[in-house]
């Protein structure tokens, strides 16, 4: 088992975890730091056990508004493709490619990376 020191409002942790998960233990610390930070901005030192109860609810909120965009994207998507019968394979010949209905295809590509986009920039607001 590995041990890492993170930084969250100028507090050092030892934390453990599983051997080479060192960096990811340091990046996900880095994005609460900056929570905590926008916090410390907005209100000032409000005493630690605050901040960090305040950042986990925002971050807890951002991530189940992220979980709402996921469940509306796959929708959105389930309701773009065309139904199939699982038990109806469609014929095709040796060598012929399926048709494709190339135009709805890339609307609904555009629309999901334009979701995509969305919440990429919240989540780097957060």
């Amino acid at each position: 088992m590995a041990r890492v020191s993170i930084s969250i409002n100028n507090q050092t942790y030892d934390i453990a975890c599983a051997d080479g998960e060192e960096q990811h233990i340091l990046d996900l610390a880095g994005v609460v730091d900056a929570k905590v930070g926008e916090l410390v901005n907005a209100i000032g030192q409000a005493g630690e056990a605050r901040l960090l109860a305040m950042a986990g609810l925002l971050m807890a909120d951002d991530l189940g508004e992220a979980r709402d965009e996921i469940a509306t994207l796959r929708s959105a998507a389930e309701i773009a493709a065309p139904a199939v019968e699982p038990a109806v394979e469609p014929a095709v010949e040796p060598g012929v490619e399926p048709v494709v209905d190339e135009k709805r295809l890339a609307d609904v590509l555009d629309a999901m990376a334009g979701r995509i986009e969305t919440i990429a920039q919240d989540l780097e607001r957060a």
